[in-house]
């Protein structure tokens, strides 16, 4: 009992100093899940002492942080940005995670002196990107990129484990001597997993949403439910022979994008859930690990970082991307953010497992391999967008506002916000204040006086806005009641001017004196600007026009509504117009010598 009691005082110990000790991380940029990595390794067989007590149970912990994780991670994506990230994550995660894995085979074969598929193995381990990295870094400390770019990422950690666990398990039936797959019964499996996975995950969604919007419960228990509901579906998906791990993903998907009775509760506990898991997670991988024996590995191990991150994942990433309208800029980054966490070390558990000889070493390199991409990548993840010009003004963190409940036909919801001194709302005027369509106001209090809403001249900081809203406007309401953060880039990198996408093209080209031709001028701005992107377009996409660019800033659904005017960008040494200029100069040039060349 006394050896219980120290257990929970040890664990909540650890917990304690990993929320504090990411407290203080954010202040110095870096990444927390490096902070709970090392304080586990701090507290493991080096430092305090403390241990795993066996790879089942760290299987088994794993695997459900990762369920958790990654269920918030689908919980808060919105289904047009999934969308647009679909056929580029989908193409990086099975495509990408192949060419990964074969081209960081060569690197551990010459450098770690093992056969060709134990190099494979190791290629397949690290090959995928890692949710619980992905979801946290690339927004901590509030930071903003491009939604196109940020679902991209975030989608592909989803779907590419079930590629990364297939070849894992392919290349260990294969050394284990149970023989090796066929072309077809290896594309079966594949295509089972994916499968049952995307089925039961849309089925599994679609009952918890069925279930929390029927089943009167106490408010409290709803988060709870949910949670029972995910890691029921997680457990079972796997038991079927598909992906857990895409099941609960796409069921987060379809929960978040859904009208359910105490969403706001059930988001926020979730929240939290993910926090605790990935905590949990990176803590007690750090524990499993003894550094002194990870020496040895270390020079072998950096030359296959090295090529991992320097040319397998962006030739993958050029080649998969290569069919979607991405830009130099935008490649560079979903290259560079290619990171490794749990996910390898969790595969590398699979070996072991599996009574593999050697299994010790797939362990270590795909540790030090997820230690050198949170340090490198990790790290640098803000000054990268920075430097590629990916930044965006941070918005207020969606969640701002207060469910009252669903209204009788659930197709709307009633909600409160408190209206913030900095918000957007406070700098308009009431009449103009950029609603979604469907919304509707219902009072307005201020100071604990119901107002007249057709006297209203605008809001005040403090009053409390009651609205009618579909759930999914939610995100766009709490971002016009929240202040705006204080951090990162201004609003003036959407441009220095706001043009409204209903003017003509003819009187924007006459005003800046742009080129343009008669059909260019015929049409709306908004028009013009959908026209030239080529793609569905998302809050900082720009288009580079004469001395002008025009700028993306805001949108209403799909809609364009607002666009930004930059009248002297800056512009990027990487970006295509640039390229193409310093082509047609140094073609200029070259004929321009071989014009002056003496001819005989």
């Amino acid at each position: 009992m006394e050896q219980a009691h120290e257990l929970i005082f040890i664990g909540s110990l650890l917990l304690l100093a990993g929320i504090i000790a990411g407290m203080l991380s954010s202040r110095i940029g870096a990444p927390l899940l490096l902070v709970f990595l090392g304080l586990g390794m701090a507290a493991g067989p080096d430092g305090l002492g403390l241990r795993v007590a066996d790879t089942g149970s760290a299987y088994l912990i794993g695997s459900t942080a990762l369920a958790l994780i990654l269920f918030d991670g689908g919980l808060h994506t919105r289904r047009r940005v999934f969308r647009l990230a679909f056929g580029p994550s989908v193409s990086l995660a099975t495509i990408g995670v192949v060419l990964t894995a074969g081209i960081t085979a060569v690197p551990a074969h010459f450098l770690l002196d093992i056969g060709w598929l134990p190099a494979a193995l190791i290629g397949a381990i690290v090959s995928s990107t890692d949710a619980a990295a992905v979801f946290l870094l690339l927004h901590q400390g509030g930071r903003d990129i491009s939604h196109r770019i940020a679902a991209t990422l975030e989608t592909e950690a989803g779907f590419n484990d079930p590629v990364a666990v297939f070849l894992t398990i392919t290349l260990v039936t294969a050394l284990s001597g149970h023989g090796t797959q066929s072309v077809a019964e290896t594309g079966l499996f594949l295509l089972r997993q994916a499968v049952i996975g995307t089925a039961l995950g849309l089925a599994g969604g679609a009952g918890l949403v069925a279930l929390v919007n029927r089943l009167p419960v106490t408010a409290g228990l709803y988060p709870i439910l949910v949670m029972a509901g995910t890691l029921c579906l997680f457990a079972g998906t796997q038991m079927l022979d598909g992906s857990g791990f895409l099941a609960v993903y796409l069921a987060g998907l379809i929960c978040g994008n859904s009208r359910l009775r105490a969403s706001q509760t059930i988001t926020r506990f979730h929240e939290g859930m993910a926090w605790l898991s990935q905590l949990v997670l990176f803590i007690m991988l750090g524990l499993m690990v003894v550094p002194r024996h990870l020496l040895p590995q270390v020079p072998a191990t950096l030359g296959i970082v090295a090529v991992l991150v320097f040319i397998a994942r962006p030739l993958a990433v050029w080649l998969c991307l290569a069919p979607f309208r991405f830009t130099v800029q935008e490649r560079l980054f979903i290259a560079w953010v290619g990171l490794r966490g749990a996910v390898p070390i969790f595969l590398a558990m699979i070996p072991s497992l599996s009574g593999l000889p050697q299994s010790e070493t797939y362990f270590h390199v795909a540790f030090i391999v997820v230690l050198a991409s949170l340090v490198l990548q990790g790290w640098t993840i803000a000054p990268a967008a920075k430097f590629l010009h990916l930044e965006l003004p941070s918005e207020p963190t969606p969640g701002q506002h207060l469910d009252l409940g669903i209204v009788a036909d659930s197709s709307r919801e009633i909600s409160a916000w408190r209206v913030a001194a900095d918000s957007p709302a406070a700098e308009r005027a009431f009449d103009g204040l950029p609603l979604p369509r469907a919304v509707r106001l219902v009072s307005v209090l201020r100071e604990g006086v119901v107002m007249e809403l057709g006297k209203l001249d605008r809001l005040h900081p403090g009053d409390m806005v009651l609205a009618v809203v579909p759930p999914e406007t939610l995100d766009s309401v709490d971002r016009l009641f929240a202040a705006r953060p204080k951090h990162g880039p201004s609003v003036a990198t959407l441009g220095d001017f706001v043009l409204d996408p209903a003017v003509p093209m003819a009187t924007v080209i006459d005003l800046y004196g742009l080129p343009g031709t008669l059909a260019d001028r015929a049409k709306p701005a908004g028009a013009f600007l959908r026209r030239r992107l080529g793609r569905e377009p998302v809050v900082g996409d720009r288009v580079h026009l004469g001395l002008v660019d025009l700028i993306v800033r805001r949108l209403d659904g799909d809609r364009i509504a607002e666009i930004g005017v930059a009248l002297e960008p800056e512009r990027d040494p990487l970006d295509s117009l640039s390229i193409r200029r310093r082509v047609r100069s140094l073609l200029g040039d070259l004929r321009r010598r071989l014009r002056r060349r003496p001819t005989g």
